[in-house]
């Protein structure tokens, strides 16, 4: 299998492209034969460091290549919690995300030898804010800029299907490692003992660990190549008949902030007792602290009809798999 992936040096991208080229260069995928698989990394910069069984590809080479790639996994894009959201940060959370998908698609629609399928990222900023709703594949959203942003996103990939290519849209949920993301960001102030809570601590949070993100991925990506998924995602309207899916990556038991800040606590063996009030966190973030101190209840239900099963279901046992030395 040969795999393209924007976004393959970041948080998410670097750990799959590790796990999918241990798992097929074991055996561990298709009854244990040992499997070829090749990583390509999409870059603006070649020469960014890089183990050395990925190969590097700049957006320039991409446009005039003649390879071919069975699966390609869009993933570039800012982070959206990195700062504020100013009009010029605004801009640049979707250039980020704009820009590297329709180099993709340009390379989609002019070369012979399609892939076989598009994994283009997303989150589940796409429902926007809605509380303690229970939200799936099937919901629809509130209108808000995190819904926006992945809109925008989500539609230019799906623009993929004019060329015979399936998409499947993954939303993604905070995702739960020490190497990056929300925790990497909380480790020092809970472990200097100044954690705690977010306004009033009942905001939902819909959160994946790490290892079930990239599980997950590899499982819809497999089950799309064998064509076993059709009953079990929700289909999204395309212009085309071409087969576009998209997924929840998010665990099934989400946790309000409150049993966040407590189940983290008790992982380092800190106290929580400080509190960041609401208004405090929108003087410092703006818009921004809509992410903090409104809540999301965003179910992995395609994944479960499809039949994946968790690793780390619940947040203690997603803490508990990790060292936080």
């Amino acid at each position: 299998m040969n795999i393209l992936i924007s976004g393959g040096t970041g948080f998410l991208g670097s750990a799959f492209s590790r796990e999918v080229i241990e798992r097929y260069r074991n055996g561990e995928e298709n009854h244990n034969d040992e499997q070829n698989i090749e990583v390509t990394w999409l870059t603006r910069d070649s020469s960014h460091a890089h183990p050395s069984d990925i190969k590097m590809m700049t957006y320039d080479e991409l446009a005039t290549t003649d390879e071919s790639f069975d699966v390609i996994l869009n993933l570039a894009g800012a982070g959206i919690a990195d700062s504020r959201w100013s009009d010029e940060r605004k801009e640049q959370l979707l250039a980020s995300r704009i820009n590297p998908t329709e180099s993709i698609l340009a390379f989609i629609a002019r070369t012979d030898t399609k892939p076989k399928l598009l994994t283009s990222g997303s989150a589940i900023g796409w429902y926007g804010t809605q509380g303690e709703k229970p939200l799936d594949e099937s919901s629809d959203f509130e209108t808000d800029f995190s819904h926006q942003l992945c809109d925008k996103w989500e539609q230019l990939a799906l623009t993929a299907t004019d060329y015979g290519v399936p998409v499947a849209i993954v939303r993604t949920g905070v995702v739960i490692h020490p190497e990056g993301g929300m925790v990497d960001k909380l480790l020092t102030p809970f472990k200097m003992g100044v954690g705690g809570q977010l306004g009033d601590g009942q905001q939902i949070m819909s959160w994946i660990s790490r290892e079930d993100w990239i599980g997950a991925t590899i499982f819809i990506i497999e089950q799309h190549l064998a064509g076993k998924n059709g009953e079990y995602a929700n289909t999204l309207q395309t212009t085309s008949e071409t087969q576009a899916r998209v997924y929840n990556l998010t665990s099934p038991n989400p946790v309000n902030n409150h049993a966040f800040t407590k189940t983290l606590g008790a992982w380092l063996n800190r106290p929580t007792v400080f509190t960041l009030p609401a208004f405090l966190l929108k003087l410092m973030f703006g818009e921004m602290s809509i992410l903090l101190i409104e809540g999301q209840k965003v179910l992995p239900q395609a994944l479960q009809n499809a039949g994946y099963e968790f690793k780390h279901p619940t947040l203690k046992q997603a803490l508990e798999k990790q060292n936080h030395s």
